[in-house]
């Protein structure tokens, strides 16, 4: 498919004149999760709600990280979603499961995201 970056505006989902703003993260569908900085993360007062969870990463090393509740925006889309309180080294991450609920889908030969379409019913 071929990697691409996008920006996003990350949001504390409690008081959300709260903000940060990423300028480049990797759109990554083999990833589940979005992975944003601790440290911007902690700068919006956005909350480490789970410790310690496990990650298995691309190379078979198992890590732990905290992940906590924000508000994602990219463009017009916004979605409330788990988020990986990133370390020093990590990669900064826009993963499968914040894209579902932005309902934006990868165009792999224009490397944008796009509208995913109408949502099913139930």
């Amino acid at each position: 498919m071929g990697a691409f970056h996008t920006s996003c505006k990350i949001e504390n989902h409690i008081d959300r004149s709260r903000y940060i703003r990423i300028p480049k993260l990797l759109v990554d569908t083999g990833s589940e999760y979005t992975w944003i900085p601790a440290a911007k993360l902690e700068k919006i007062s956005v909350n480490r709600e789970k410790k310690d969870i496990r990650f298995v990463m691309a190379n078979g090393e198992v890590i732990t990280r905290s992940v906590g509740f924000a508000i994602v925006h990219i463009g017009k889309n916004f979605t409330i979603d788990e988020v990986v309180f990133a370390e020093p080294g990590d990669l900064i991450l826009l993963g499968a499961r914040t894209l579902e609920g932005l309902n934006l889908t990868v165009d792999a030969i224009r490397k944008k995201l796009v509208a995913a379409g109408p949502l099913p019913a139930a």
